[in-house]
């Protein structure tokens, strides 16, 4: 595939066209109350309906969090892919919000229903954890890569409890140079540097099919300087992140910068006019507050 048809290269038409803004597409059962939806398929189906005529041609990207559909079983995800073909046939990309992490011929079964021609539920790029190795995410990368979608891993996530972990410290080793076998540490960084730079790698060829996810919440202490893929930013609104915040926390990484909002639009519903009026809203803040 050529680098004209790679991720990288869509996600940049995308964003030339209309702005940066990832908005949510999350059925929550709060939100499905507060809309005066029922709690079932078909109310799930009503919510993603409305926020299809909302957001379809106003903001480059929507994510559906696949949770929320697939606490309905077969109904739920059913909408879903009613869902993603819907968005994608209008031409806005799709990232399916599944965070799926698993090894071998498992992990190549969840990327042939996430990222392959044909699948029910193919979408534009789907969310991954590295946490079972960076390594074991190779056949998603393979087959994101050949269709020209995105993968984008976890690094440092929005929510508090990732912190202990994803701050954790590897040690980088020399080998057993040392007196007595002993091992020399030559460096340190964090399981989520680690992340970004094996994502720095892949990306060599220049097709950006790595994304990462790094929350917009908190400072994530990451050196981002050597990452030029896009990097999904949730957190923007209900969870407290401002457009300033984004500016200070991502200041040498906004090209491919993608702030995502869920519940900061979405509690404007059920009405489409005012769901439209905020994600517009908030894509214009985005694009002024990172210009």
């Amino acid at each position: 595939m050529s680098h004209g048809h790679s991720w990288g290269h869509r996600l940049r038409s995308a964003i030339g066209a209309r702005g940066r803004l990832c908005v949510g597409i999350d059925p929550h059962p709060s939100l499905l109350q507060a809309w005066g939806l029922p709690e079932t398929a078909e109310g799930v189906e009503a919510f993603s309906e409305i926020c299809v005529e909302a957001f379809v041609g106003e903001v480059a990207l929507v994510k559906p969090q696949v949770a929320f559909f697939e606490a309905y079983g077969s109904a739920g995800y059913a909408v879903l892919e009613r869902t993603i073909s819907v968005v994608r046939s209008a031409g806005t990309l799709v990232v399916a919000d599944a965070k799926r992490g698993d090894i071998g011929s498992t992990m190549a079964a969840y990327a042939q229903s996430w990222l392959g021609d044909g699948s029910p539920l193919a979408s534009d790029a789907v969310t991954a954890s590295p946490y079972l190795g960076f390594g074991s995410l190779d056949p998603a990368l393979a087959l994101a890569s050949e269709t020209g979608r995105g993968v984008f891993v976890l690094a440092r996530t929005s929510n508090p409890e990732g912190g202990r972990l994803q701050g954790a410290r590897l040690s980088e080793t020399s080998g057993s140079g040392a007196p007595d076998g002993e091992v020399s540490a030559v460096q340190a960084v964090s399981v989520a540097q680690s992340v970004v730079d094996d994502a720095v790698a892949h990306n060599r060829d220049g097709r950006d099919t790595v994304g990462l996810v790094v929350g917009a919440t908190r400072g994530h202490g990451l050196d981002l300087s050597e990452f030029s893929g896009p990097i999904l930013a949730p957190g923007l609104g209900a969870q407290g992140a401002t457009v300033a915040d984004l500016a200070e926390i991502f200041y040498d990484s906004r090209e491919l910068l993608l702030p995502n909002t869920s519940r900061d639009v979405l509690r404007h519903g059920p009405s489409v006019s005012a769901l439209r009026a905020a994600a517009e809203r908030v894509r214009d803040e985005v694009e002024a507050g990172l210009a």
